[in-house]
């Protein structure tokens, strides 16, 4: 087959020529010289149509998850709150992750006004970013068709649709990896040169940004890119393992720079650590969000009093008494069982998995028809980075035995997407051959059936299961046919097999982007728009009926408090409501679980003796039988663990309740006598 006019094969440039430059509108539209005229249009129809799904209609979803709206609120009011990522102005405590996604929605917030579009808006930008650094990624190595695939698929992948919609770190993670990628295959290109050793560095420093999103989750993708550096840069080996390394030491400094502010800055003076056991972000890092979300509680270090519990957090799905998650009761709750099922059972299948099939096996066809092809085989270069990305978040998020989301595989989106649409080219491109055209129809029909599978697995659009599976079938058997005796079967076979493999993802993926999407435990598709229905924060939107909205006459109480806190109250869900409706500063004591050590008994006392917080919130509204203040960590009921429960307990003990519509509250600046 000849590659002359083939744009998805990339070629050995020949000798640079200097053209005249045309007009910079031109540039813009026409793209680059060499490409065909309808290249770059179609780039930027995918990038407005990648901007339109993430950004139509956010401000349905309020304040989605208001653990990180309040602390990004926080950050709009105060700069000290801004750096640490603290959950309140004042700066008590900080959420239980570094602050790298929160600043730049507080910074969102500051310049715009804080809003709900102001809090979300980066969050879809930095989806349109990520597709359009993929392309860049991909399209460097395999061309323009390939490229524009793998961007259309991490796109439309339902759970990118959820996470680049909603104000979790997940986005930001995204977009570093995405980016890290990008410079990797830069470096790569320049290896054995000075711009080689720097493309690298830079890697590392994105790597480490990632770090500061969401810690040791970023890692996940540094064997794919170190290996695409190793097997298919040109340089000796000895400089390949100069380049990682100096891209390493980028790294540490990258993401070392804060964890050292942090570990230095006396604790006296900033906030709390949410989710340590020592108040420090290392053991963060390595605790809660590292070893304990491998191997559960026993790595956290979170065990014992004032801890986290084993297992899920009561009132979780999945916790006791939880509602068990996306795929319903009993349905696991964080996303299942450990095992190699993990990622094609209910909770996680219809978030990335549609292709997971289908690149494994394109994965290892593309690599054999490229056995032969020398060591720096760009091509072979980007299976190898895809698959490898895949791979490793495949083995990892199966393995897990600790707290894991379904909507965490959107870190999976963009590995799937480029071993999807690279293998696929691969085997396009050899279609001719016998062994090709099956393989591409097995992957077709394949894909179709474990479609029809998740719809029914979701109990969803049940007429469009026997729509892909007789689409699956006409696309096997079109691709089947050789090209001498196809004639007109050829559109209909293709068209077949586009509607077989991305039918049922789109329609999963339309679904997510139209419907609003809150509270701490959301998933893509139907079912997965509140994640928390009864719990403290209700996952209520404004107004929302679920009863975790404050009422006017509390709003009002706390707006008019004129303390430094307007109110104290158990957990992070309780007083992100209340900070969100009323903003104004509200303490949430024990952090997100209401289980941390802070505030301390003494140190509540002295801020209440000083005036400097007014009001004490129980629960955060009806609690599971109706019951306001029920025995859930972080409602401020009964079940109020360690720190937490020894301050309530005093409270219960000198000062006297009273009634804000239905609501128990406690004024503490009137003890009784």
């Amino acid at each position: 087959m000849s590659t002359a006019t083939d744009p998805d094969v990339v070629a050995t440039p020949a000798a640079p020529s200097t053209p005249p430059r045309a007009p910079w509108p031109r540039r813009a539209w026409r793209g680059r010289a060499d490409d065909p005229g309808w290249v770059r249009p179609a780039l930027l129809g995918l990038l407005a149509a990648t901007a339109v799904t993430y950004l139509w209609d956010l401000g349905a979803s309020g304040w989605a998850n208001s653990f990180y709206a309040a602390a990004a609120q926080a950050g709009t009011q105060s700069w000290k709150a801004w750096l640490f990522g603290a959950l309140d102005a004042p700066g008590l405590i900080t959420v239980d992750k570094p602050p790298a996604s929160l600043w730049v929605m507080a910074l969102s917030g500051r310049i715009a006004g804080f809003s709900s579009w102001s809090l979300l808006a980066p969050q879809a930008l930095m989806g349109v970013a990520s597709v359009g650094l993929l392309y860049l990624t991909v399209r460097r190595w395999s061309g323009p068709r390939t490229a524009l695939a793998a961007g259309a698929l991490l796109a439309a992948t339902p759970v990118a649709v959820l996470m680049f919609r909603f104000d979790n770190p997940d986005a930001l993670l995204v977009l570093t990896m995405v980016a890290a990628a990008w410079t990797t295959t830069r470096a790569i290109d320049a290896a054995g040169r000075r711009a080689g050793t720097w493309w690298l560095v830079a890697t590392g420093a994105l790597v480490g940004l990632g770090f500061l999103t969401k810690q040791l989750q970023v890692l996940l993708v540094v064997p794919a890119l170190a290996l695409a550096v190793l097997v298919v840069a040109p340089s000796r080996l000895r400089r390949r393992i100069g380049d990682l390394l100096a891209g390493g030491a980028a790294m540490i400094v990258s993401a070392g720079w804060y964890v050292a502010l942090v570990e230095l800055w006396p604790a006296s003076s900033r906030p709390y650590i949410g989710g340590s056991t020592t108040n420090s972000l290392l053991q963060l890092a390595l605790g809660y969000n590292g070893l304990g979300r491998i191997l559960g509680d026993e790595g956290s270090g979170r065990g014992g009093p004032g801890g986290m519990p084993a297992g899920p957090p009561p009132g979780d799905a999945g916790g006791p008494g939880g509602t068990g998650g996306p795929g319903g009761p009993g349905g696991g709750g964080f996303g299942g069982s450990p095992g190699v099922e993990r990622l094609v059972t209910t909770e996680f299948s219809g978030q990335a998995s549609w292709l997971l099939p289908a690149a494994l096996v394109l994965l290892v066809a593309g690599l054999w028809f490229l056995r032969r092809a020398p060591r720096t085989d760009r091509t072979r270069g980007l299976l190898i980075l895809g698959g490898a990305w895949t791979l490793v978040h495949a083995v990892v998020f199966s393995a897990m035995s600790g707290i894991i989301h379904p909507y965490y595989a959107v870190a999976l989106a963009p590995g799937i997407a480029v071993t999807t649409a690279v293998g696929a080219s691969v085997l396009w491109r050899r279609r001719e051959e016998r062994t090709a055209r099956i393989v591409l129809a097995v992957v077709v029909a394949g894909t179709a059936a474990w479609s029809a599978v998740i719809l029914t697995q979701h109990d969803w659009l049940p007429w469009a299961r026997w729509v892909l599976l007789a689409a699956g079938v006409l696309g096997a058997v079109a691709l089947l046919v050789p090209a001498a005796r196809r004639g007109r079967l050829a559109i209909v076979g293709v068209v077949a097999a586009l509607v077989a493999v991305l039918g049922g993802s789109t329609a999963f993926a339309t679904q997510t982007a139209l419907t609003p999407h809150e509270g701490s435990i959301v998933s893509a598709g139907p079912g997965g728009g509140s994640g928390r229905p009864d719990g403290p924060d209700g996952g209520a939107r404004p107004g929302g009926p679920e009863g975790g909205t404050p009422s006017p006459q509390l709003v009002a109480l706390l707006r008019d408090a004129g303390t430094r806190w307007a109110a104290a109250t158990t957990g992070a869900q309780s007083a992100a409501s209340l900070q969100l409706a009323g903003g104004v500063p509200v303490m949430a004591m024990g952090g997100f679980m209401g289980s941390d050590p802070a505030p301390t008994l003494a140190q509540f006392r002295a801020a209440v003796a000083s005036g400097e917080v007014r009001y004490y919130v129980e629960g955060g509204g009806p609690g599971r039988g109706g019951t306001p203040g029920a025995d859930l960590p972080g409602s401020g009921g009964p079940g109020a663990r360690g720190t937490s429960g020894e301050i309530r307990a005093w409270i219960q003990a000198n000062f006297t309740p009273i009634d804000v519509a239905g609501r128990t509250v406690y004024d503490l600046g009137a003890p009784r006598s």
